[in-house]
This record gives structure tokens, C-alpha cells and sequence, in this order.
């Protein structure tokens, strides 16, 4: 045993030793791109390289998968508190809403959905896009309670330009618009562990090499910002972050009145909405308890053994809707005394070229450990309505849904509150060739199914009901003629339509 013991010992120095090496090379390599940098870059770049380090260094030391199976528990019964039992309405909703500031994560692209620029530009319903519906959503409770609350956008290198040039169409709105970004981080090679581009510029070759390190990067470079700061200033407290896609996340007076009512010592620094998993959210993260705290387990971070088991809707039956409300303060606190801890996630990408990269990400949710009464609170699925691809685009800008004030609720007129599953095939992908094969958005009142493959168009005002399969085989078209009704239908063959 002895020898064992000095091997194993000569083991972990040896690897110390490596660690040590990448990390000065790391270094190095870093500061040569620094010297790449030029005027108010400078300050800029040595800001983002600080934090890569630090990350660098953490994702350096894990050794093994950041969960040990074994020591995942539910969560305790008062952790996650049904959202029925904490409703209730401040006496004075000003007050409370003058303590909020609404942050969205606004650093990703279009490109899912096959469009340009930053995603929050789309247009999802009656030409308004993502960031036109949360400007009318905030803009319509500070007129209706009088009240301040400010916009805060987290965008990336990505989409910071497009973006300040947009917002001037808001100057005479009644919300008062913040943007930060998020860091600019390199990628790195996955042989060499060294950083992939060779100078800070962002044109030609060199833009493949930088990506913002996931939205967990939202405590670092708020903070940085001096924001954070600020709005301490104004007198708010709590933040309510939100993907910006997800049209369900509004601001909610109930939830902000349960954070703003408890006494001191009991204050809730972090809350989590989450929504009960459905067969289509296998993949979402869910709470469970861990060495005694509430913690995030992402897919990412599950044993190859134990993925099927994390995807079960019996084990893990809530996941995260990514809607989080925390303290404005607690973020200060945990900042200076850098106890910000979240687990890192390893991206594998290979670039244009081939060459195989890793980039070091964050997720935001994954914090919730680090702060004090974190609560997760099990919200109606309706503040759970992303939108990532055009089959959820078909169903926000059908008449499932009505637009009042910004925010999209569900039709009275739908009989039962289930949303339909919609999946439409390749050729609906791009929002552009998605709006050019319907004519108008079908009645989709009464529609629990659809399933759209191949070559196929949709004439006015066309009525989806129960479930609909379309299916036209490759070289065939179906033109489904106007003013159809389809109920339990399944078309398939060829079904041309020709203007005469």
C-alpha cells in the first residue's frame, strides 16, 4: 500500500504540475492578445480576461462530474411552494413595483429560426417583435400604478449594436431602458487548451474565436457594470429575470408581493418559477436537494447512466421555467465576497473550419444554491410559453392566444387549457419561408395535434381541429385549399392548387 500511496501522491502533483503549466500558458497567451487590444478596449478585454481566468482555473480543477447520483434528494416539501398558496396582492402595489427593475437575457441570435441579427427583433404577433411586447408589458403597469419600473436588457457582443440602434423607437415610452453586456470570452482549443483566436479584433477569421459564457455570466457583469450599483441607489431590490423569448414570463404581482411582505431575517433571496414537466420537457433543468441546499441539476451534469432516469416525469416532476426574481443586494454581497458558485458547463463545438473547441458557460439558475431561503415557487404552465422554433411561432400568432397590454393569454374561447403540439417539418424552419406557406394563421381553437411534413401550403382562413396530420412525399405538394375545415384528418399524396 505503501508504494500505491506514493504513486498515487506523485500522481496528483504530477497533475498539479500540468494544471500549473496550462494555466500559465493560458496566461501568457492571454496577455499577447491583450497587447492585440487598443484604447477603450483595453479595459474591456482585461475585465473579460479576468473572469476567463478564474473560470479557466475552476473548470481546470473538477475533477469527475460535478453531482454524485447517490446524493441527489427531492427536495423538501416547503422548497418548492405551489403557486396557489403564496397568491395574494400587496396593499399598495406601487410601492412593491417601485422596489422591481425587469431584466431580459437579450444575447441571443435568430439564427434557430433562420433570421439575422439578435432574436429579440423578431416579429411574433401583429408585427410586434419580443422587445416591443415587453416595452408595452412594462410600460402598461407603470402607467396603470404609477410607478418606475425600468428595463434592463443583458445583451452580448452578438446583439448589443442592433440593439441601442432600436431602442431609440422607445424614447417617448413610459419605461426607462438599461442595457449591459455580458462578457466576451475566447474559445478554446480542445487539444491544446489554448485560447483559438490571435487577436481581439472581431472581423474575418478571428469572430468564430469569442462567445459570451452563458447567461450565468449575469451576476459578474452586472456588477461590473455599475448598474447594479445604481439601481441599489434608486431603491430597488429585486430583479426579475427572464429569457426575453419566453412570452409567459410577465411581471407578477403576486410572487413580487410574497418576496416584498416577508420580515427581515426570513427574506427570500432567490426565487425560481418552475412548471410541471410534460413529455416535451425532458431536457429542462429541475430543483433538487443537495449537500442540504436547493440546487439546479442541468442535463448537462448527469452521468451518461443516469440520463434516462433524469428525464423521467415520476423522479424529477418540475423543471426550470428560467423566471427567477433575486435580490438586488444579495447579488452585491455574494460578488464581493466572490461566493458567486456555479457549476461549469463544457460546450463542445467544432468551428467552420473543423477545428474542435470547448467554451466554458454559466447558467444562471445554477446560483440558487449560493443564496439565502432560496424558494422555488411551482407556477401555471402559462408563464412557461418560449419561443424557440416556428411551430411555437404558429401557435402565438394563431387565435389560441389574445395580445392585451403586451402580454399573451390563452383564449377563453379554448375549451380546455392544454396548449396543442404543433411540429412542423424542415421546410417551415425559417420564419420567412414559414410566413410564405400560409396565407393566413389557421383556426386553431380546437386543435390538439399537428404535424406538418414536406412540401405544403396553407390557403385563408383554414380550420385545424383534434388531431391533423399533413404529409407530402418528397417531389409531391399539398396545397390545403382555403377555407377548409380539417378535423381528425391525416393528407397525404399530392394536392396542387394552381392560380388560373
Amino acid at each position: 500500500p505503501g508504494f500505491r500511496w506514493v504513486l498515487a501522491k506523485g500522481m496528483a502533483q504530477f497533475q498539479e504540475v500540468m494544471r500549473q503549466q496550462l494555466e500559465s500558458s493560458m496566461h501568457v497567451e492571454l496577455e499577447n492578445l491583450l497587447s492585440t487590444a487598443k484604447g477603450a478596449d483595453i479595459e474591456v478585454c482585461r475585465k473579460d480576461f479576468e473572469g476567463f481566468e478564474k473560470l479557466f482555473h475552476r473548470f481546470l480543477q473538477v475533477k469527475g462530474p460535478s453531482v454524485e447520483w447517490t446524493k441527489i434528494n427531492r427536495p423538501p416539501e416547503d422548497s418548492i411552494q405551489p403557486y396557489e398558496k403564496i397568491r395574494g396582492l400587496p396593499t399598495s402595489v406601487s410601492e412593491s413595483l417601485n422596489k422591481l427593475a425587469v431584466v431580459k437575457l437579450n444575447g441571443g441570435l435568430g439564427t434557430s429560426m433562420g433570421c439575422k441579427g439578435p432574436k429579440s427583433l423578431i416579429s411574433v404577433r401583429s408585427e410586434n417583435t419580443f422587445l416591443d411586447l415587453t416595452v408595452q408589458q412594462i410600460e402598461h403597469l407603470n402607467k396603470k400604478y404609477n410607478t418606475d419600473v425600468p428595463l434592463v436588457l443583458m445583451n452580448s457582443f452578438n446583439t448589443d449594436e442592433d440593439t441601442k440602434k432600436i431602442l431609440q423607437k422607445y424614447t417617448h415610452h413610459r419605461v426607462k431602458i438599461h442595457t449591459f453586456n455580458q462578457s466576451r470570452y475566447p474559445r478554446i482549443n480542445k487539444e491544446s487548451l489554448l485560447p483559438v483566436p490571435e487577436d481581439v479584433g472581431m472581423v474575418g477569421e478571428g469572430s468564430d474565436g469569442w462567445y459570451p459564457p452563458g447567461h450565468g455570466d449575469i451576476y459578474a457583469s452586472f456588477y461590473a457594470s455599475g448598474l447594479l450599483e445604481q439601481l441599489l441607489a434608486e431603491g430597488k431590490e429585486y430583479i426579475f429575470v427572464s429569457n426575453i423569448d419566453n412570452l409567459g414570463a410577465t411581471v407578477d404581482l403576486h410572487i413580487l408581493n410574497h418576496l416584498v411582505s416577508q420580515p427581515n431575517g426570513k427574506r427570500c433571496e432567490f426565487v425560481m418559477e418552475v412548471t410541471d414537466k410534460t413529455r416535451a420537457d425532458v431536457k429542462g433543468g429541475t430543483l433538487i436537494q443537495y449537500d442540504g441546499k436547493l440546487r439546479l441539476l442541468e442535463i448537462a451534469q448527469v452521468p451518461k447512466a443516469h440520463v434516462d432516469e433524469f428525464k423521467s416525469v415520476s423522479k424529477f416532476k418540475i423543471f426550470n421555467t428560467n423566471n427567477l426574481w433575486i435580490s438586488l443586494a444579495a447579488i452585491k454581497r455574494l460578488q464581493e465576497k466572490n461566493e458567486m458558485d456555479m457549476e461549469i458547463i463544457v460546450n463542445p463545438k467544432t468551428l467552420n473550419g473543423g477545428l474542435n473547441v470547448i467554451q466554458l458557460e454559466t447558467a444562471v439558475g445554477a446560483a440558487i444554491k449560493c443564496f439565502d431561503n432560496a424558494l422555488g415557487i411551482n407556477v401555471p404552465r402559462s408563464r412557461f410559453l418560449p419561443v424557440k422554433t416556428t411551430s411555437d411561432l404558429l401557435l402565438v400568432m394563431s387565435n389560441l392566444y389574445r395580445l392585451e397590454a403586451g402580454s399573451l393569454t390563452m383564449s377563453e374561447k379554448r375549451e380546455f387549457p392544454t396548449t396543442p403540439h404543433v411540429k412542423l417539418g424542415s421546410s417551415f424552419t425559417k420564419v420567412q419561408e414559414y410566413l410564405t406557406r400560409f396565407e393566413s394563421i389557421p383556426d386553431m381553437l380546437e386543435l390538439d395535434h399537428l404535424t406538418v411534413s414536406g412540401d405544403v401550403t396553407f390557403g385563408k382562413n383554414v380550420s385545424l381541429k383534434g388531431t391533423v396530420i399533413i404529409i407530402a412525399n418528397h417531389g409531391d405538394r399539398i396545397d390545403i385549399p382555403a377555407g377548409s375545415m380539417l378535423e381528425n384528418k391525416i393528407v397525404s399524396g399530392n394536392l396542387r392548387i394552381l392560380d388560373h
